[in-house]
């Protein structure tokens, strides 16, 4: 085992042992914890429509991609989150993903497994299934600690929230991304996929540079994870300026250009289906 994996596993048993999640300490068995086998992770467009259309998609095309029918899934949508708050130790980026929203006094998104009401949101940092701010260490880190989340699959579902850092400077994409690597287990699969298309060109296209440089930067990884892109000229031609896919006023006029309605989400990921299930192949696959 190499260095940065000893570390890892370090960190690991010593936030386990912090939050108490390595043993039930005298809970009920079952009041504890169970991670989901499938974890879908992302920003606001899960929140906002996409979250319960990734449930459907794995449950519906699982022997399509090489998966068993009873493998669980849970799936979370951050709001403004990003890669550089999930590996932020503190701060106003790890902020954005712990601070209480001061507003709605939630900031998540939560579908599948994870799911144990009528209402899909919570605030991260509050419940058993979102101790994931932790003092001194990163989301991912908390996250990750032996004993709490192990899925078998990780998707990763970002863009909006790091559009402009992202396009604007390649090194930060990078620094993104040797981040993440370096909070992820080694031993977990992982996928990378970038977010549906906005319906306003300007927006379309400054995310097109920002999905390119995100995508340099796992590629220099080695392909640690594999990437999708949600930008292509089938899902942009889907989107921009279709006003049906998005929220709208009762004049018409469309009032959130940024989250396609949980119908859209379901077409962008039906367009992405086998490059999905590509990626989904290619990382459970043993070498």
């Amino acid at each position: 085992m190499g260095v940065e994996c000893r570390v890892f596993r370090s960190i690991a048993v010593v936030l386990a042992l912090a939050v108490g999640l390595s043993s039930t300490c005298g809970a009920r068995a079952e009041d504890a914890f169970r991670s989901p086998d499938i974890l879908v992770l992302g920003d606001s467009q899960l929140s906002f429509g996409a979250g319960q259309a990734f449930v459907d998609f794995f449950r519906q095309n699982a022997a399509l991609c090489g998966l068993s029918r009873d493998m669980s899934v849970g799936v979370i949508g951050v709001r403004s989150s990003s890669l550089a708050g999930f590996t932020a130790a503190s701060g106003p980026a790890k902020g954005l993903i712990c601070d209480v929203d001061k507003t709605w006094k939630v900031n998540a998104g939560v579908y599948g497994v994870l799911k144990d009401s009528k209402n899909p949101y919570r605030q991260i940092g509050q419940g058993k299934a979102y101790q994931f701010c932790q003092k001194g260490v990163t989301p991912f880190q908390a996250m990750f600690a032996r004993g709490y989340y192990m899925p078998r699959l990780l998707v990763m579902f970002f863009l909006g929230n790091a559009t402009d850092r992202w396009a604007g400077n390649p090194a930060d994409a990078m620094e993104d991304v040797r981040r993440t690597m370096h909070d992820l287990p080694p031993d977990l699969p992982c996928i990378f996929m970038t977010t549906a298309p906005a319906y306003d060109l300007a927006t379309v296209r400054i995310r097109q540079r920002a999905q390119a440089n995100i995508a340099a930067a796992f590629e220099s990884e080695g392909r640690r994870c594999t990437f999708v892109e949600g930008y292509t000229p089938e899902t942009i031609a889907e989107n921009r300026g279709n006003s049906a896919n998005f929220r709208r006023k009762p004049s018409g006029k469309v009032k959130d250009p940024y989250h396609p309605t949980e119908a859209a989400a379901r077409q962008f990921l039906a367009l992405r289906r086998g490059e999905l299930c590509r990626a989904i192949t290619e990382q459970m696959t043993p070498d």
